[in-house]
């Protein structure tokens, strides 16, 4: 780090980092409530529509009805809206930016309508790195597990995010520095329609079983399309998920009272929350993004989203494995693509394995994973 470098924020310090280490394995008491204690109608339209996901499963109680389950059910990444948490809400290190970078789920039930969700969680791990965006950057990892009101469980997950430098990142990271003096692209007619004939042929498998034994290893699933990423986008995901910050007037005052590193100075001199690099360009500059990015359990969703549409009702979304690759922000268009990597018979279940990749409109990576689901056999 230059010794010249203009200090606005706070560092990454050893003692802070040590008192971290030290909540290591510890169960998680009461922090922020989640924005969802159940899976009601509305609550589950409303994450469902926050990632562009019209699937009659979730967001048509009629349709639902005639499905082997009776009754709309959650996409299986509403359990981002069950817990802070597992969305990225760190406890340590305040002051000290944190960008959302992934996440491994396990899921051992749907997610039926009206459930009531709790979850226990812990610090897993720290991990330290050298980044090209910030330099020194701490992964911190927590686990969650999520329970029914009878006890069941219906999900295991990790997720991780980077603490990274805000000043290092803005001044000297290198990962977006052939961004910086770009002037900002404009999309033609033919672009835009070209990404919404993707959005044209999307298509939801739904009612029609697929079997396992029809399935090929190689099989490529459908293009799935991803934006443009507009600031009205992100916060349709925010409406949906809850944000971890997004409070106003007393409720900012009490948070900011109690997290003080949580109340940033805007241009007006106000406090206001670090999630804000979501939907204000200044700021996300000020921490080295290239402008107001997405959020990435958004991406994460977007992912399991693809293997839903493709896997059809009477299947289930066991594993969903993501690594945010790099920002997506305001103006990118985004496309998914993804094949079948194996398929296996395990503890009863007829197993098909995926790799994803999500790419921008110039082909460089967003994000990558892997996945797994459960399908009907016809034997």
């Amino acid at each position: 780090m230059s010794n010249d470098l203009q200090r606005e924020f706070v560092g990454i310090s050893d003692a802070a980092l040590d008192d971290l280490r030290k909540r290591i394995g510890v169960k998680i008491g009461r922090t922020l409530e989640p924005w969802c204690y159940e899976a009601t109608r509305d609550n589950i339209r409303h994450y469902a529509h926050g990632i562009g996901d019209d699937n009659p499963l979730w967001c048509d109680p009629e349709y639902a009805r005639t499905t082997p389950y009776g009754e709309i059910i959650a996409p299986p990444s509403f359990i981002f809206a069950c817990s802070r948490i597992i969305s990225g809400y760190v406890g340590g290190l305040p002051g000290i930016h944190a960008m959302f970078a992934g996440c491994d789920f396990s899921w051992m039930k749907p997610i039926k309508r009206n459930t009531e969700i709790s979850t226990e969680a812990y610090l897993k791990d720290l991990v330290e790195h050298e980044t090209r965006f910030a330099g020194r950057s701490i992964q911190q990892i927590y686990h969650v597990d999520f329970y029914d009101e009878s006890g069941d469980q219906l999900a295991s997950a990790d997720s991780w995010c980077f603490r990274t430098d805000r000043d290092i990142a803005r001044e000297s990271g290198t990962k977006y520095s052939a961004l910086k003096d770009q002037p900002i692209r404009v999309y033609t007619d033919e672009e835009l329609e070209a990404h919404s004939a993707l959005y044209a042929a999307e298509r939801i498998r739904g009612a029609t079983t697929r079997f396992y034994e029809d399935v090929e290893v190689g099989e490529a699933i459908p293009t799935m399309a991803k934006g443009p990423m507009t600031v009205t986008g992100f916060i349709c995901y925010a409406q949906g998920w809850g944000g971890l910050y997004i409070r106003t007037n007393k409720l900012a005052w009490q948070m900011q009272s109690r997290h003080p590193a949580t109340g940033i100075k805007n241009r007006y001199g106000i406090p206001d929350c670090p999630e804000r690099v979501h939907w204000e360009e200044e700021f996300a500059h000020k921490v080295g993004a290239p402008g107001a990015y997405d959020y990435g359990p958004e991406r994460c969703s977007w992912m399991a989203h693809a293997i839903t549409n493709w896997m059809g009702d009477d299947a289930m979304l066991v594993h969903l494995y993501t690594e945010i690759r790099r920002h997506n922000p305001e103006g990118d268009l985004l496309t998914i693509n993804g094949k079948v990597t194996g398929k296996r018979q395990e503890n009863g279940q007829n197993l098909i394995d995926f790799e994803l990749e999500a790419v921008n409109q110039d082909g460089e990576l967003s994000c990558r994973g892997t996945a797994t689901a459960a399908l009907s056999s016809r034997g």
